[in-house]
C-alpha cells in the first residue's frame, strides 16, 4: 500500500513538472485566494492584538465621563445635530466633592496641547509632545504604570509642586540614555523636575503614547488657559459588580451638577472602557467578511482552474491510461494517481498563499504599528480550504480517468 502510494506520488511530481507552465498559473490563481484571505485575516488580527493591549490594561471596572458618546448620531429631515457643551472645570470639581461613591477613584484629567517643546539643559524635542494636566488618580484609571521613579501623590496635587512624569521615549531621546528622574524639563518656560518615567506604550493608529508628559492639573491649567478647555473624568470601582451602580449615580451627579430637568436627555456621554473595546473590535468583523468574500469568489476560480488542468491531463494521457489499465492497474490505482496530482498542485498554491499573506499581514502592522502575531486560525483554515478545493476539483478527473475503457484508451492518438 506504501509503496503504491509512494509511485503514485513520484508520477504526479513527473505529471506537474512536466505541465510546468499551466501548474505555475494554477499554483498562482489558488495563491491569491489563500494570499488575500490570510493577508487580510493577519491584518485584523494583528489590529485586535493592539487594540486589547492598549485598553484592556484599562480593566473592565472604568468608565469616563466625556463631551460626546462614541455613537455618533446622524442628522437628517433638516434637524440640527446636538452640540454638547464642554466639560468645564468648575464642573468636574463639583463632580469631585458630590461624587461619593463607595470603593471608587476619580480621575481628571485635560489636554493642554499636542504640539509642545519640552526642553531640557541644551536639548530639546520637536513641537510634538502632548501635555497632560491630570490628578494623583490619573494613571491607574489609565491603565499607565511607572517604570522608574514614583506617580503623583496628594501632596503634589495640594501643594501645586513643579512635578512631571514623562512618557518611555523620553530617556532614549531628550536624555540621550541616561536616567531622568531628578531632572529638570521645561514646558513653556515653566520648570518641572521629573519624578517618574512611564512603561512604554507603543503608538496606536500613529499616535504616539510614549511621547507625553504628565502635570499637575493646577500647573497645566496656569501655563494653558485658551478658552473652552475640555476636561475628562475617568472613574473606577475596585470590583466590577459595582461598576454599574456607580456608572447610575455619576450621571445622577453629574446631572444634578447641569440642573437638567428630569425629561431632558444627558447632554454628556458615558463611555465604558469594555465597550470601546467591543465597538471597536465589533468593527473589524466587517473586514473578516470581506477577507472571506475576495478569497471565495478568487478559490472559486481556482477550482474551476484546477479542475480544467487536470481534465486536460486526463486527455492528454488517455493511452497512459490505457496501458496501465492494460497491465492490471485497478480504477482505485488510476483515480488515486489523479486525485494525488490534484492534492500537490492544491496544496503547493495553499504553501505560497499562506507565505504571502503572513507577509503582507506583516507588511502591514509594521508599516501601521500594529501587535502582529502568527495567524495560526487563518492558517488551519487556508489549509483547510486547500484540501477541499483539491477534493472538488479532483474528483470528476480522478473519476473520468477511472472509468476510461482500456482498449478505446489504446487506440487514443
Amino acid at each position: 500500500m506504501f509503496s503504491l502510494l509512494k509511485e503514485n506520488i513520484r508520477i504526479a511530481i513527473t505529471s506537474i513538472r512536466s505541465q510546468a507552465l499551466r501548474t505555475i498559473l494554477t499554483v498562482l490563481i489558488i495563491a491569491i485566494g489563500i494570499t488575500a484571505l490570510v493577508g487580510i485575516l493577519s491584518a485584523v488580527a494583528a489590529l485586535e492584538n493592539t487594540i486589547g493591549n492598549n485598553f484592556a490594561s484599562m480593566g473592565a471596572n472604568t468608565f469616563n465621563i466625556q463631551r460626546y458618546d462614541l455613537t455618533f448620531q446622524r442628522s437628517g429631515g433638516g434637524e440640527r445635530q446636538k452640540v454638547n457643551p464642554v466639560i468645564t472645570y468648575q464642573e468636574v470639581k463639583k463632580f469631585e466633592e458630590n461624587f461619593a461613591y463607595p470603593f471608587s477613584q476619580t480621575a481628571v484629567s485635560f489636554t493642554g496641547t499636542n504640539a509642545a517643546e519640552i526642553k531640557h539643559a541644551n536639548e530639546k524635542t520637536d513641537p510634538e509632545v502632548a501635555v497632560i494636566g491630570a490628578n494623583e488618580n490619573f494613571l491607574d484609571n489609565s491603565g499607565l504604570k511607572v517604570e522608574e521613579g514614583r506617580d503623583f501623590n496628594v501632596f503634589d496635587l495640594q501643594n501645586n509642586n513643579n512635578v512631571a512624569i514623562l512618557g518611555a521615549d523620553f530617556k532614549e531621546g531628550l536624555f540621550n540614555g541616561q536616567n531622568p528622574v531628578d531632572k529638570i524639563i521645561s514646558v513653556r518656560g515653566a520648570k518641572f523636575r521629573v519624578i517618574g518615567i512611564l512603561e512604554s506604550k507603543g503608538s496606536t493608529f500613529g499616535n504616539n503614547q510614549d511621547l507625553r508628559v504628565i502635570i499637575p492639573i493646577q500647573q497645566a491649567r496656569s501655563l494653558f488657559t485658551q478658552p473652552h478647555i475640555n476636561y475628562n473624568v475617568s472613574v473606577k470601582v475596585n470590583n466590577k459588580e459595582y461598576l454599574e451602580g456607580a456608572q447610575s449615580e455619576a450621571i445622577i451627579t453629574f446631572r444634578n451638577i447641569r440642573k437638567l430637568n428630569p425629561v431632558e436627555d444627558n447632554n454628556f456621554g458615558i463611555q465604558r472602557s469594555d465597550d470601546l473595546i467591543n465597538r471597536i473590535l465589533s468593527i473589524t468583523e466587517y473586514l473578516n467578511y470581506a477577507a472571506w468574500g475576495i478569497s471565495i469568489i478568487t478559490i472559486f476560480g481556482s477550482s474551476i482552474a484546477l479542475m480544467n488542468i487536470m481534465l486536460v491531463s486526463v486527455t492528454e494521457r488517455t493511452r497512459e491510461i490505457g496501458v496501465r489499465k492494460a497491465l492490471g492497474a485497478k480504477k482505485g490505482t488510476i483515480a488515486g494517481q489523479f486525485f494525488i496530482e490534484t492534492l500537490l498542485i492544491g496544496q503547493l498554491g495553499g504553501i505560497l498563499g499562506i507565505l504571502l499573506g503572513i507577509l503582507i499581514g506583516y507588511g502591514v502592522a509594521t508599516f501601521a504599528e500594529f501587535d502582529f502575531t502568527t495567524p495560526w486560525v487563518a492558517i488551519i483554515w487556508a489549509t483547510a480550504i486547500t484540501i477541499v478545493v483539491a477534493i472538488l476539483a479532483g474528483s470528476f478527473p480522478a473519476i473520468k480517468a477511472a472509468k476510461q475503457d482500456p482498449i478505446e484508451s489504446l487506440r487514443y492518438e
